[in-house]
């Protein structure tokens, strides 16, 4: 059973930093690309930023670009996502999500989180 689960999320002022984290288990972590996505009340899942198997290649939203990094650590099935300089647009449950093709498109992704919610206060 497929199991990725957040954790980071959190209330931070606007100008902050948060580091979200994304263990993975019932699968093998690095046949997986691992993407990152954000839902805001009332609008649609939105691409946030993906990487590749090794970590060699990274593909961002224009929003989060020079603000966001993600990373991934194969040895412990973990992938992240750097927040830095944020704002209060950035709030949303982010999710992390397992598929096998480095694109923005959620649909491309089989296996998701729960989420974890981030707000930016102004």
């Amino acid at each position: 059973q497929v199991q990725l689960v957040e954790s980071g999320g959190g209330l931070v002022q606007a100008g902050g930093s948060l580091r979200l984290s994304c263990t993975a288990s019932g699968r093998t972590f690095s046949s997986d690309v691992m993407g990152w996505f954000r839902q805001a009340p009332g609008k649609e899942r939105d691409f946030v930023a993906a990487i590749s198997r090794s970590g060699g290649s990274t593909y961002y939203a224009d929003s989060v670009k020079g603000r966001f990094t993600i990373s991934r650590d194969n040895a412990k099935n973990t992938v992240y996502l750097q927040m830095n300089s944020l704002k209060p647009e950035d709030t949303a449950v982010y999710y992390c999500a397992a598929g096998g093709l480095v694109t923005p498109k959620n649909t491309d992704y089989a296996y998701w989180g729960q989420g974890t919610q981030v707000t930016v206060s102004s």
